[in-house]
């Protein structure tokens, strides 16, 4: 959510690249189907399963995207990555805010501002509302060839056989629908249906909640283009706050995964920490909704495969989830589209696993394991909060964060610095006493 938290991504022990994933030729192994094209059926119309749609439909797959509620919205900061501007063509008019600086803000009130000596001057954030994107990302996907069902699925029978159709049961306008299709592709979230008919495990998950505040027109000058992030244990106990702004409007929020039940407590302590800048703002909307903590368990199962939130793809530390979510669609929908042959060749699950979950783990993980540390490290306490701002204030951090967030990609750091840096951070924590409780419990 906050692209601040990606600092942390430059304290990484590790600075080679993700292993390189090599895509194969056109391959998959089920037989080729009699004149029809392969069907996939998308649950889910989020970033991940409108990029998957579009995917599939642009590679020759006959594709239907159910989602059971278009117009609605999950409650999100709205934050990516400007790499995910050009990569996934997203119009610049879509974008509301283009945020240049950041403001952290710790347990004490300490304040550094975090990107406005070190972002160059064509970087920002982008900041958008969900419903924007997701609608658009869906009729980009229709344009494609998706067939869009507005609907709400209730049931995924399982077939017997290697090549007999998965049966997708949903509503639609109080009536029952059924699709019959080749493979299935959930991206329905946390507590999705597919995840649960297809046994993929649980997971942990945070609670996220957020109101949009219209603030007058003088005090919504203030976050013009800017965004702040509040760590503090009055906000959350392993989590952070956030005031984003929106078109005409702010997000206030906060998340947690331990204390879920007091999730209204930490929103007011979140509110009481910014009240003088929302002061005489409206309440115009509230949302709340579970995020996940880690991938699950098993995110294939035979020719059904797990994207977005439903795979459990939210890196810790930061809580960035859109950007992984549309990129999981995309890497997913062109698995379906090579194994296929362009939809002329059933799949199978290792075609799944090899061409999808491969490619993914291969470019990932070690970004996942690296933030999940990390959030132990310095969200477990105020002192690690703390040294979390302190770290920030250092040109050098904020530097190599904004590489690795706006682009994905982990620049060449001067090892003097990374030296430099680790062992201040190490002298803050030691002084803390949360080293020697925390490295027993990390594995990487």
């Amino acid at each position: 959510m906050a692209a601040s938290s990606q600092m942390t991504l430059s304290l990484a022990a590790v600075r080679r690249p993700s292993p390189k994933f090599t895509i194969r030729a056109a391959g998959g192994s089920g037989q080729y189907l009699p004149g029809r094209p392969l069907r996939v059926a998308v649950i889910g119309g989020g970033p991940a399963g409108a990029s998957a749609a579009e995917t599939l439909a642009a590679g020759g797959v006959q594709t239907f995207l159910i989602e059971r509620s278009p117009a609605g919205s999950k409650p999100c900061g709205g934050a990516i990555p400007l790499c995910m501007l050009d990569e996934f063509s997203i119009p610049p008019e879509l974008v509301d805010r283009r945020v240049t600086r950041m403001k952290i803000i710790s347990p004490s009130n300490r304040v550094v501002d975090f990107g406005s000596k070190t972002l160059k001057p064509h970087e920002y954030i982008a900041m958008l509302r969900r419903e924007v994107l997701d609608s658009f990302l869906r009729n980009r996907a229709q344009s494609k060839g998706a067939e869009i069902i507005t609907g709400l699925v209730t049931g995924l029978d399982i077939p017997s056989g290697a090549h007999h159709p998965y049966t997708v049961q949903y509503l639609t306008g109080g009536e029952r629908g059924e699709l019959k299709v080749d493979a299935v592709v959930g991206a329905d979230g946390v507590n999705g249906r597919v995840a649960k008919e297809i046994r993929a495990g649980s997971y942990s998950f945070a609670i996220a909640f957020q109101e949009r505040i219209r603030l007058p027109d003088e005090k919504m000058i203030h976050y013009q283009d800017l965004a702040e992030m509040y760590v503090g244990g009055d906000i959350s106990p392993d989590f952070y706050g956030w005031v984003f702004p929106k078109c005409d409007h702010v997000a206030v929020g906060t998340g947690t995964v331990s204390a879920k039940a007091n999730i209204k407590n930490l929103q007011a302590g979140i509110r009481e920490r910014v009240k003088d800048k929302i002061s005489g703002g409206r309440v115009i909307k509230v949302e709340a909704h579970p995020i996940p903590e880690h991938p699950r368990p098993r995110r294939v199962v035979g020719r059904v495969a797990l994207v977005g939130d439903a795979a459990g793809y939210v890196t810790k530390c930061s809580g960035e989830g859109i950007y992984f979510a549309a990129k999981s669609g995309r890497i997913c929908g062109e698995a379906i589209v090579r194994a296929s042959e362009k939809g002329q060749k059933m799949i199978c699950e290792e075609d799944l696993k090899r061409e999808y979950l491969r490619r993914w783990d291969d470019e990932y993980v070690a970004t996942f394991r690296v933030l999940d540390l990390l959030q132990r490290v310095f969200y477990g306490s105020n002192a690690g909060r703390e040294a979390l701002v302190e770290m920030c204030g250092s040109e050098y951090v904020q530097r190599m964060t904004f590489q690795s967030y706006l682009y994905k990609n982990l620049a060449a750091g001067d090892w003097r610095e990374d030296v430099k840096m680790v062992w201040d951070v190490l002298g803050t924590l030691l002084k803390a006493k949360i080293v020697s409780r925390e490295m027993g419990k990390l594995v990487i």
